[in-house]
């Protein structure tokens, strides 16, 4: 490593997996799996792997209602809440792995404000998570507590999202609603979960089966809506999703056109010199290999551009 900020700064727990229960649907070995492959396939010192701290209680309150959030803390969601979520059946372990996560998004953040270029969590992107409940897999949003902490707390004036996974933003859209000095811009499908949208400021909506040219025309637009906002941070949802080969998916993306896709927005927030957070996002390839595939695909990409950009 030629100097801290050269290398990618990437925020892993080993709780992202073991936090979630053996039995749960949810493909929790995606976590370690991805470890793996980027501990033997980065380049020497291109990726800087990085122990989250559990995120401070009073960060969450600037997204999140303080009732919810001390519900569950103190374990008490009831099961109605517990199946909105979906990682069920529950662990012991889900608080911290929940705490840990947003603290590795909310460090992400702070790194990338701090020192410029990109910085990534190797889990979240949980954009379904509304303010007082949960949903989709997600507890907390943590794209919307990244904003506003980058603006309240470490004093931005402007924040871009760009959510290019296959499911709408609809947390975020909806938690940000009110907030002029945050843009929300979702590419999606319309067919898929969160069945009832929420409004985005830009929602960029693809039919099912668009394939590569259709995703990368909706993505480039989106991007540049982002950039054209003149944010001082974006925050990249960066969901694999829309894989052809993923079981929730329906757009029919190639990982090739993932990797199109990456490049055209590491390229580009590199070139105008927008600090870039990376979040994982969704995928659920069966079996998990595609989406690891292109998981693999996403950070050894940011890991370049950022060395590159930072040296």
């Amino acid at each position: 490593m030629r100097g801290e900020t050269t290398a990618f700064p990437l925020w892993y727990h080993p709780l992202y997996t073991d936090g979630i229960h053996p039995e749960a649907r949810f493909p929790r070995d995606r976590y370690v799996r991805l470890l793996n492959r980027l501990t033997a396939n980065a380049p020497v010192g291109a990726i800087d792997v990085r122990t989250p701290n559990a995120v401070q209680q009073n960060v969450l309150h600037l997204a999140h209602d303080a009732t919810y959030v001390e519900r569950f803390l103190n374990g008490e969601l009831d099961a109605s809440e517990e199946r909105r979520i979906g990682l069920r059946p529950w662990t012991p372990d889900m608080i911290e792995r929940t705490m840990r996560l947003m603290g590795g998004a909310v460090e992400a953040t702070e790194h990338a404000v701090q020192h410029g270029g990109f910085a990534g969590n190797m889990a979240g992107g949980t954009h379904h998570a509304h303010r007082d409940f949960g949903s989709g897999y997600c507890v907390f949003n943590d794209l919307t507590v990244c904003a506003l902490h980058a603006i309240v707390s470490l004093g931005l004036d402007r924040v871009a999202v760009l959510d290019l996974d296959v499911h709408q933003g609809d947390g975020t859209a909806s938690i940000l609603a009110d907030e002029p000095r945050v843009l929300t811009v979702s590419v999606h499908c319309a067919t898929n979960f969160p069945f009832r949208k929420a409004v985005s400021d830009h929602d960029l909506v693809l039919e099912p089966g668009s394939g590569d040219d259709a995703y990368l025309e909706a993505a480039q637009q989106g991007l540049d809506l982002c950039l054209g906002f003149e944010p001082d941070l974006l925050l990249f949802q960066a969901g694999v999703d829309g894989l052809d080969a993923d079981a929730l998916g329906k757009l029919s993306v190639s990982r090739e056109g993932m990797q199109q896709r990456n490049a055209l927005v590491f390229d580009a927030a590199a070139a105008q010199n927008t600090p870039t957070v990376v979040f994982m996002g969704g995928g659920y390839a069966k079996p998990i290999d595609a989406t690891l595939d292109a998981f693999e695909d996403l950070f050894l990409a940011a890991a370049v551009v950022h060395g590159q950009h930072m040296t």
